[in-house]
């Protein structure tokens, strides 16, 4: 049975940060579709979601008193799937329902850039035709591959989640 203070401590995170997560996808929406091929973004992203998790896991080690590596990962696990699952959706809705156009502007934005970035690194012509065939071929931010994308998105930040709750368990009296 998972401890109340862990379940509640995860949920209450995982929605402000998947409310962060969702407010920075529209706020790049809003300002820009090219901020959406932008790597700094990504990087921001990644930073607010370690300050969240570390936030997450003093306030829940504090309260709970022993903190186990198995409830410190719980407690970041159940944050990092109420987060990206209120943004997958919310991306969804936007590409999908609300400006299905964007999509678009955006997928031809990502071939552009991936095009350019391959040019910069010397790869050979066919090569990059090759690769931005395969790129055409998919939209990432259909549903599908937004659900896919989630799905990579839970294994690295359990990566994360992993390596905090090394960091953040109490350490025990025995050596």
């Amino acid at each position: 049975m998972i401890n109340e203070v862990i379940k509640k401590n995860g949920v209450t995170y995982g929605i402000i940060l998947g409310v962060i997560l969702a407010l920075i996808t529209a706020s790049i929406y809003a300002i820009d579709l090219k901020l959406f091929v932008s790597g700094w973004i990504g990087g921001l992203s990644f930073v607010i979601y370690l300050v969240v998790g570390i936030l997450l896991l003093t306030k829940t080690k504090k309260e709970i008193g022993f903190f186990s590596f198995k409830d410190a990962f719980t407690t970041f696990f159940i944050a990092t799937i109420t987060a990206l699952a209120i943004s997958t959706v919310f991306s969804v809705i936007l590409f999908n329902v609300i400006d299905p156009e964007a999509k678009e502007t955006i997928h031809q934005l990502l071939i552009k850039y991936m095009a350019e970035t391959l040019q910069k690194f010397g790869t050979p012509a066919a090569a990059i035709n090759e690769a931005l065939a395969k790129m055409k071929e998919t939209n990432p931010f259909s549903a599908i591959e937004q659900i896919k994308a989630l799905v990579f998105s839970i294994i690295g930040y359990s990566i994360l989640g992993l390596i905090l709750a090394a960091f953040f368990k109490s350490k025990t009296t025995q050596e």
